[in-house]
């Protein structure tokens, strides 16, 4: 019998999985603008932080987009990340407002938490994908650097 409290710590692992895709891809973005500044051999704080302040302030589809032109390599993940980014954006924008009432009985919660499944699925396959780019494997990494895929006990 699922709860509403299941449908918030659902919402919140799939929230953190696109939080983590954003923040990766904003990882090979500075990167791939690091190297193109030749930042690594010539170290320039300013340079640095108006290229990380830059990044900060994209959405994932804008970090998205601006990746495929700088990192060469995603293009093998391109379409992966398209489900990801607009699985992400219906968590974030639409997806309570798509299910409204079901909130309110067992059965509608049902639907909610595999909905929720389906969009952290999504989101998490990109993840993994782009970790993989990043040279990290998180199917063989350690349990303690494992990403969270249900709820743990308290």
């Amino acid at each position: 019998m699922p709860t509403l409290d299941d449908v918030y710590c659902k919402f919140g692992f799939a929230s953190e999985a696109a939080q983590l895709l954003e923040t990766e891809i904003g990882n090979l973005l500075f990167a791939a603008g690091a190297a193109e500044q030749k930042l690594l051999d010539d170290p320039n704080p300013e340079a640095a932080l108006r290229l990380i302040n830059g990044i900060n302030r994209q959405t994932l589809g804008r970090l998205f987009h601006n990746a495929k032109t700088a990192v060469e390599r995603l293009a093998e993940v391109e379409k992966l990340l398209e489900r990801a980014v607009a699985a992400r954006n219906r968590l974030s924008h639409s997806f309570y407002r798509q299910h409204n009432f079901r909130r309110n009985t067992e059965e509608g919660r049902a639907v909610m938490l595999n909905d929720l499944e389906s969009l952290h699925d999504e989101i998490l396959n990109a993840y993994k994908a782009i970790m993989l780019l990043s040279g990290i494997d998180l199917e063989t990494a350690p349990p303690d650097l494992t990403f969270p895929t249900r709820r743990v006990p308290i």
